[in-house]
């Protein structure tokens, strides 16, 4: 039997949270048309009968940025980096480069474990895949291995996982056979809020938004979840946009974070939802740790 970690590393938006569910089979990570919506590292548990388990860390897609932020992402990554025993780089075949995945290529360049490479999104059919193999092989030149994928169709996907658990040691597995994440209830629900919340606003609340789950109680002889949560902004202008006229936006929310919660969790979910506003706090350095460092359960 074989188990390790494996580091999902790529450029925003590259896929990486979509190929993490259709791996699991499960929603693990929240996914979203808007750019950086992965903050934390993210795990994710794959099990195979007689190969082993691979614990997947889907980390925030890799950018050039000086914000206090954002720094504290590129943090999330290299700590993935540095505690995994192989690299699962995930390319969108649909755009080019930049130069943020030189950057990227840059950093991988130095990695001392074994990078599978993954072009995502041949579904689309814009992929130039012979140029783009070269060029990636050119950049890194100990490449263990080269795959063509579509996450969303699961194309690819079967040739992609072998070949990550041909470069995991012998090993036995860290978690039991029917876990496909170790995040705890809070940062799950948060998380499930605030992909709803984003998918219903404006461009620019997005990133200037963060989810806090106050209270977390089972009532009903453990047949209800009542949860009451924050959706938190930066300025008293933007919660008009996410209460929406006369509450129709939260309201939508509300409804859409309660039926991905119901798929998660057995009881019946009620969700108080409400808006606050703490100013600046994507600059404040213990609320960006902290939110920064609360997917998984200590131990």
């Amino acid at each position: 039997m074989k188990a390790g970690f494996c580091a999902v590393v790529g450029r925003p938006s590259s896929g990486k949270s979509t190929l993490l569910n259709s791996v699991c089979g499960q929603k693990v990570s929240i996914v979203s048309q808007v750019p950086q919506t992965t903050r934390n590292q993210i795990r994710g548990i794959f099990n195979k009968p007689d190969s082993g388990q691979i614990v997947f860390l889907d980390t925030p897609g890799f950018h050039l940025s000086e914000r206090k932020f954002n720094l504290e992402m590129m943090g999330n990554v290299a700590r993935s980096l540095d505690g995994s025993d192989v690299v699962l780089y995930l390319v969108d075949a649909s755009r080019d480069g930049g130069p943020e995945e030189a950057g990227l290529q840059q950093k991988l360049s130095a990695v001392r474990v074994p990078i599978v490479c993954a072009l995502n999104k041949i579904d689309l059919g814009k992929s130039k895949t012979a140029e783009l193999e070269a060029q990636i092989r050119t950049a890194l030149p100990t490449l263990n291995s080269f795959h063509a994928v579509s996450a969303l169709t699961r194309d690819g996907l079967d040739g992609l996982i072998d070949a990550v658990f041909a470069c995991l040691p012998e090993c036995e597995p860290f978690y039991p056979p029917d876990f496909y994440t170790d995040q705890e209830p809070h940062f799950r629900i948060a998380e499930i809020v605030r992909e709803a919340a984003i998918q219903r606003v404006g461009d620019e609340i997005p990133h200037a938004l963060y989810v806090e789950v106050a209270d977390l109680e089972t009532r009903e002889n453990g047949t209800r979840l009542w949860i009451r949560a924050f959706l938190t902004v930066e300025r008293e202008s933007q919660v008009g946009i996410v209460v929406g006229q006369g509450g129709a936006k939260i309201k939508e929310i509300r409804v859409a974070s309660q039926k991905e919660l119901g798929k998660i969790f057995s009881q019946r979910i009620e969700l108080d939802l409400r808006v606050k506003v703490n100013a600046k706090w994507r600059t404040k350095d213990q609320l960006i740790q902290g939110l920064l460092g609360a997917s998984k359960t200590e131990g």
